[in-house]
């Protein structure tokens, strides 16, 4: 049986973590640390554009020059520290369970696992955050049949790039065409893209606006028998239930063989 993995993407496709975790955690740790700005909402759906939450506050800063904080003159080291608190608090929000996994994610998982696929999570966020979202979500049974969980700094440059897809498919011991990825953004569908990974895209809150020209279909979420995935662009390969399935993923994967 040829093997085949489904690659996710964590923050907007296991949950919809930004608005309600990443964006809290940046403004609460902004108070921590007595920073006299908060990123609003408007503000960070453009900072989103840029990947890796250090990125996003080194380039906020340098839009910034006006903005002067204590330490800035080792930036890399005041970014790394402001950082891991902010992980910290991050993950202390999803431990409280404030975060509830998108529709159909965890179900789109155990299918897949169930039927021989391998499942891995594939980000640019810090591994340990991918972690606690991924047994919130899965709990802590299907989180174990994960393959792997890749994120952070393991590789050197962040979506758009496609390093992380790249690295995820080289520990996974498979091509490109044997991979079907699940994203929210644009950035993440680029870097899909550019790994010549077939991808389909379930918008969140800050990417419904987001351009997804390769994306194989764009669906509001995953759905939920009962409640079915919205199709907004792209094939149609819902499945019987009018949900994205197994019977997706299979189409995918025979259609790239």
């Amino acid at each position: 049986m040829s093997r085949h993995a489904l690659i996710l993407d964590c923050d907007g496709v296991l949950a919809d973590t930004e608005k309600d975790g990443h964006l809290v955690a940046f403004n609460q740790v902004f108070a921590e640390f007595g920073y006299p700005f908060r990123w609003s909402e408007d503000e960070y759906a453009d900072l989103l554009k840029v990947g890796g939450g250090k990125e996003r506050m080194r380039y906020y800063l340098s839009q910034h020059p006006e903005i002067e904080v204590p330490g800035s003159d080792d930036l890399d080291a005041l970014l790394a520290q402001v950082h891991q608190q902010k992980s910290a608090d991050y993950q202390e929000i999803v431990h409280r369970g404030l975060i509830p996994g998108r529709p159909g994610i965890k179900r789109l998982v155990e299918e897949a696992l169930d039927a021989g696929w391998e499942v891995a999570i594939a980000s640019t966020s810090a591994v340990s955050s991918v972690e606690a979202v991924a047994v919130a979500v899965f709990g802590q049974a299907t989180h174990d049949r994960l393959s792997g969980i890749f994120g952070g700094d393991i590789v050197p440059a962040k979506k758009p790039a496609p390093d992380i897809y790249l690295y995820a498919l080289e520990q996974l011991g498979l091509q490109p065409s044997q991979a079907v990825v699940v994203e929210d953004s644009e950035s993440g569908a680029k870097a899909a893209e550019a790994a010549g990974i077939a991808h389909i895209v379930t918008v969140s809150h800050f990417t419904a606006d987001d351009p997804f020209p390769a994306a194989v279909a764009v669906v509001e979420n995953l759905g939920e028998p009962g409640s079915p995935a919205v199709l907004l662009a792209g094939e149609d390969v819902r499945d019987s239930r009018g949900v994205i399935g197994l019977e997706s993923l299979e189409r995918i994967a025979r259609a790239n063989a």
